[in-house]
Formats: C-alpha cells, sequence, structure tokens
C-alpha cells in the first residue's frame, strides 16, 4: 500500500474518531441541558413551599373576592355544586372574553369526560375505551396555560426591570458621616413592593432619614413609592423642613393619589454635631430609640397618615439622640408577619430583640432581625413588604 493511500485511510479514521467525539460531547451537552432544566435551583425548601403555602396561597387568591358565607348552612350536595360554580366564576372573570370562553369549554368538557369515566368505572372497573373527552380537555386547559404562561413571562421582564429601578433609588449601602451611620434593608412580598426608606442630605451637615409605606403591594404601590420619593425630595430641595415640609408633602398626595390609598411616614432630622433630633410621625410604626443607658422609647404619631385630609397638621417633637444610642425604623410587614397560628411577630417582639441585640454591629442586627421574622413565619411567606433602617450614634 502505497504511502499516499496509508495516509488517506489514516486521515478518515482521525475524522469519523472526532465526529464521534462531537456526537458524544452533544449527546452528553443534550441529556446535561435536560437534567439542568429539572434540576437546577431546584431545592427541598422550595417543594415543600410548592405543596404547602404555595397551594394554600394560590386558592386563596381566586377564593379572596368570593362569598361562601350563605352557602354554610346548605346541605354539602348543595352548597360543593355552588361553591365550585362561584370559584369557577371568579376565575372566568380575570381573563379575557376570548380566553374566558376557552376556559368555559374546557372545563364543561373536563366535567364530561370524568362523569364518562365514573360511568364506565361502575359499569365494568375499567379506564373508558375512548378517553376523548379528557383529552380534549387537556389540550384546550394546556393552551389556556399556554397563552396565560406568556403573559406572566413578559410581565415578570417588566417587574424585573421595573425591581432593578426601584431598588437603585433606595440607599442601600451602608452611609456614615460623622457620628452617624445607617444600615437598610428591604424585603419586598412580590417583585416589586410599597416600601420607601431614604437618607436625604439637607445642607450644612443634616441629614434626614425617612421610612414609609404605600398601602397596598405590587406594581400599584410601587409607583406610588416613586411618587412619594420624588414629590419629597423635591420639596425638600424647595427648602421646606419639619412640619411644614410633611404638610406641603400631604396636599399634594391628597390631591394625586387614588382615594382608596394612603401612605404612612416617619420623617426625622438629625445632625452628626448635636444630639437632638426632630421627628413627624405621619401615621407610621412608631420607632424604636434604644438609648445607651438600655432604655427604649417609641417615637408615636404625631399626625394621621398622608393622603387622606389634604388640611391635615403635623407636629414636629424633639427627642435627644445621644451618643450610643440607636434608631430602629420598620415598616408594618415585620411586626404584622404571622405564622400558622395567625400569631403575629408583635411590637414586644421586636423590642425584645433590641434589646437582646445592643451590642451587636448595626448591619448585624438588620440581617438577624429579618432572620428571626423569617423564621417566626415559616413555613408561611410574608404577605407583606418588610422594611429596616437603623441609625446608628456612635459614642
Amino acid at each position: 500500500m502505497s504511502q499516499a493511500r496509508r495516509l488517506d485511510e489514516l486521515g478518515e479514521r482521525l475524522e469519523s474518531e472526532e465526529r464521534r467525539k462531537r456526537r458524544n460531547r452533544g449527546q452528553e451537552d443534550y441529556w446535561r441541558r435536560v437534567q439542568d432544566l429539572f434540576t437546577r435551583d431546584v431545592t427541598v425548601k422550595a417543594l415543600r413551599e410548592l405543596a404547602e403555602s404555595d397551594a394554600r396561597e394560590t386558592v386563596a387568591f381566586f377564593s379572596r373576592e368570593v362569598d361562601f358565607e350563605d352557602l354554610s348552612a346548605a346541605p354539602v350536595w348543595k352548597r360543593l355544586p355552588a361553591s365550585a360554580f362561584r370559584l369557577f366564576e371568579a376565575i372566568a372573570w380575570r381573563l379575557t372574553p376570548a380566553r374566558r370562553l376557552l376556559f368555559a369549554a374546557a372545563t364543561i368538557v373536563l366535567a364530561l369526560g370524568w362523569i364518562n369515566y365514573l360511568v364506565m368505572l361502575a359499569k365494568n372497573g375499567g379506564w373508558p375505551h375512548n378517553p376523548s373527552l379528557l383529552l380534549v380537555a387537556a389540550t384546550l386547559l394546556f393552551v389556556l396555560l399556554a397563552l396565560e404562561l406568556r403573559d406572566k413571562l413578559s410581565l415578570k421582564g417588566d417587574l424585573e426591570i421595573a425591581r432593578k429601578i426601584q431598588f437603585g433609588l433606595l440607599p442601600f449601602e451602608p452611609w456614615q458621616s460623622g457620628s452617624l451611620s445607617a444600615h437598610a434593608s428591604m424585603q419586598t412580598a412580590n417583585t416589586v413592593g410599597g416600601d420607601y426608606f431614604d437618607l436625604i442630605d439637607l445642607g450644612q451637615g443634616k441629614v434626614a432619614v425617612v421610612i414609609g409605606d404605600v398601602a397596598g403591594k405590587g406594581m400599584p404601590a410601587a409607583l406610588l413609592m416613586a411618587l412619594l420619593q420624588g414629590s419629597l425630595r423635591t420639596l425638600v430641595t424647595a427648602g421646606f423642613r419639619g412640619a411644614e415640609l410633611i404638610a406641603r408633602l400631604n396636599q399634594h398626595l391628597a390631591a394625586n393619589i387614588p382615594r382608596n390609598r394612603l401612605v404612612t411616614l416617619f420623617y426625622a432630622e438629625v445632625d452628626p454635631a448635636v444630639t437632638p433630633l426632630l421627628y413627624v410621625n405621619a401615621g407610621h410604626n412608631p420607632p424604636l430609640l434604644a438609648r445607651a443607658d438600655g432604655s427604649q422609647e417609641c417615637l408615636a404619631g404625631t399626625g394621621i397618615a398622608l393622603g387622606i385630609l389634604a388640611e391635615a397638621e403635623f407636629e414636629c417633637v424633639e427627642t435627644s439622640f445621644d451618643a450610643g444610642a440607636r434608631l430602629l425604623l420598620y415598616t408594618d410587614g415585620i411586626v404584622e408577619a404571622e405564622n400558622a397560628r395567625d400569631e403575629a411577630y408583635g411590637e414586644e417582639r421586636l423590642a425584645a430583640f433590641l434589646a437582646s441585640q445592643r451590642e451587636a454591629e448595626p448591619q448585624a442586627l438588620v440581617d438577624g432581625l429579618v432572620a428571626d421574622v423569617l423564621a417566626h413565619s415559616r413555613p408561611l411567606r410574608p404577605r407583606d413588604d418588610m422594611t429596616l433602617l437603623v441609625l446608628d450614634r456612635q459614642g
């Protein structure tokens, strides 16, 4: 055999071996992708939440606007069909007209399919010879699911962008000026939320510490939160301070937010060089001021929530904020977090936790409190946004 022929055969074998390796690598990559599709980021905790909290919250979501009270005294044979129809109606009205028709057709076909199956089971004890009704119902429901899933994924992408924008508006990075330092944390119940906190430079070394809560959750609350922040900062830039600032903000919100919405807000002005702290509490949860001697003070309300009455008046109160003091600001998602026994975390538990962490670093206090609230609520997930801001005056 000539040298050229041997070289050609060797080249063919090498090329064949390379194709085989590429094919094997392609098969391995394929099965790796399939494995990742069903196993990546899947945890036992997530599966437990799917079976427990997700299922419970789904039923609560679809039935929250359905009135079942008048059926409580009815016999079971009457109560169950009536309840099922009301639930079906509540779900259907959430869909577009065309999808509502598809959902109704799928539900009717599914019901007929199950009736057929039960009849055949009673007659011969086996699966019906013609399961076409169930197949048609499954196909219709799958089409409806695909349509709704497309909308959800599209909306989810928009919400993720909105979340990045919202979080970019808030000062999450640890802050320090002279003897003052601040650390914050926020966890939203949904992708975006209605909680708000801020640190605003007032000039001459002073800073405004703000925390607020827009009634509601999700995108509507997030939009109002952005309005709140923009309005407050504009008024601060215009030179308004203290009670006058909050009164002007209230007038603006009362004229521009829906009547079924309100905003609670705590606003404080503090100077690193002097000890007094001036604050206005417009219907917000009273922050806890822990002093160096171990005593605690609740900074109670000095006015009603914003956006209710345009002519409402607010009082500015002064309190001491000496060296070694720590101010804990929070939203109602912290104290109202409930466990499976409907027990709220509560202000007493919050005050006790703050007292037990007198020597803790600010960030450790924030992280520890969030973990304690989540442990209290487990296995339930928080139903409201949770925001914390800790302001320390160092000794």
